[in-house]
């Protein structure tokens, strides 16, 4: 009882069985009713007939016609006159005389049945009335032996018998494909969390159809692909921790080594300090960046919106990215359409556009110019970040918002990014409800669009 199609199968059976059962006693209920009504009617219409004679010529040698004709069947006659005295009988029937006196003052002149109880009696009768000028002048009693009603329903039983049989094994076979075909993509996707409950996601689920298995299998299908995704990013994500942190302790470690073991000169002994602290800076930097990284999986950082006014608020990052700007001799231009606003948290946005500015001054020369340029379209806020420097290459486009990509890596440490920071900047602006999106050509430069809902003028000023 412990297979699926084992208990599918004996729920299939027991329904069937039952449905089956109660149809095939209906119909072999209806089909004697009503062969044993057609017998009593085929023998009330015989009495009928001969009654008709009678009344036409109620003579003795009609009466000897009429029993001359049924000691033939299989049918009895007894013709009495309307005092019950017989006046001719095909065979001597010892009941017609209880039959006489049960009877009422009149019967119907189509006649009645007298005894239809053919499963505990020998005989089923009817009895039609002889009339002569609308008055009764005696019976006809017909009599059938219920042998050959008992003999014909033995047929029929055998027959419900072998339809019975032969429809019982159908069914069971019926069920037996039905509940395999049933049960057979329902162990398949037991067998396959299995396997992904033990970190095996290389499961194949067959998706065909369109039904409620089929959607099933879809989704553990579309469940073990991102689980196995998700493992393999963990994977490679622990790899890049792991050599991101090794590098600078390695740097650290060498050279505090160094300042311990050995007499330097003060030249010597501030370079390799200096080296140390642009080491831990970096490391510094790193798990920070870890940080809010762990605090954006686990939806544990707050986003707290205000109503900020951008021209004054790209204004503040221009002053205090400037000087960077001006010491590589880069052109750094701010454009904001008057009195545009937008619902952000401030500390957030400033995050989000100067891990683009940061990102566009490592990757552009001398004479290169970077803009950001916000505006209005329709009820959204975009703004462009672009610049005119290096640009990325077509094939490392698509993946530059994941964790630790980089697209130089030969060059990462002398740029100074471990690829964080445009996964950060994502998180971020998806947290805000916005969407961010990038181009780029080699030699040309690189356009990163923010999308965010605009505010509307009848809103309130700020919000939490």
């Amino acid at each position: 009882m412990r297979k699926l199609s084992l208990k599918l199968g004996i729920i299939f059976f027991i329904t069937l069985f039952c449905i089956e059962t109660f149809m095939m006693f209906f119909l072999h209920t209806s089909l004697t009713n009503l062969r044993v009504e057609e017998e009593l009617t085929s023998l009330q219409a015989r009495g009928n007939s001969h009654r008709t004679i009678l009344e036409r010529n109620f003579d003795k040698e009609t009466l000897a016609h009429i029993v001359l004709m049924e000691s033939e069947e299989d049918t009895d006659v007894v013709i009495t006159n309307i005092s019950g005295k017989i006046l001719a009988s095909s065979n001597p029937h010892p009941e017609i005389k209880d039959y006489i006196n049960q009877l009422e003052n009149t019967v119907p002149y189509n006649g009645e049945i007298l005894q239809r109880h053919w499963q505990n009696e020998k005989y089923i009768a009817t009895i039609s009335p002889i009339q002569k000028q609308q008055s009764t002048v005696g019976y006809v009693f017909m009599f059938q032996n219920t042998v050959s009603i008992h003999a014909l329903m033995e047929r029929l039983n055998k027959h419900f018998l072998i339809v019975g049989f032969v429809s019982g094994l159908v069914t069971i076979a019926v069920i037996i494909v039905l509940s395999r075909k049933l049960a057979h993509p329902l162990i398949q996707m037991k067998e396959a969390t299995m396997k992904m409950s033990n970190g095996d996601f290389s499961v194949t689920l067959s998706s065909n159809g369109r039904d409620e298995l089929s959607d099933l299998a879809i989704a553990i299908q579309h469940l073990s692909d991102e689980l196995n995704h998700l493992r393999q990013d963990r994977k490679d994500f622990l790899s890049s921790i792991a050599h991101e942190l090794r590098t600078p302790l390695t740097f650290i470690k060498g050279y505090a080594d160094i300042l311990y073991k050995r007499n330097l000169t003060e030249q010597d002994r501030q370079k390799y300090l200096g080296i140390i602290i642009e080491e831990t800076n970096r490391l510094s930097h790193l798990i920070r960046e870890l940080f809010e990284l762990a605090k954006m999986d686990e939806n544990s950082f707050i986003i707290e919106k205000e109503c900020l006014q951008l021209n004054e608020f790209l204004e503040n990052i221009r002053g205090k990215l400037s000087p960077a700007f001006q010491e590589k001799q880069l052109h750094f231009n701010v454009h904001c359409e008057e009195g545009l606003t937008l619902m952000a948290d401030a500390a957030r946005l400033e995050q989000i556009l100067m891990n683009l500015l940061k990102n566009a001054l490592s990757y552009c020369s001398s004479g290169d110019v970077i803009s950001v340029i916000a505006k209005r379209q329709d009820d959204l806020v975009s703004i462009l970040v672009k610049d005119t420097g290096k640009g990325i290459p077509k094939k490392d486009l698509p993946h530059i918002f994941e964790r630790f990509y980089r697209v130089e890596k030969s060059r990462s440490r002398a740029l100074g990014g471990v690829g964080l920071g445009l996964s950060i900047v994502k998180e971020l602006v998806q947290a805000h409800g916005g969407e961010i999106t990038a181009q780029s050509k080699e030699n040309k430069g690189t356009s990163f669009i923010l999308t965010f809902k605009g505010v509307k003028k009848h809103e309130n000023n700020t919000t939490h």
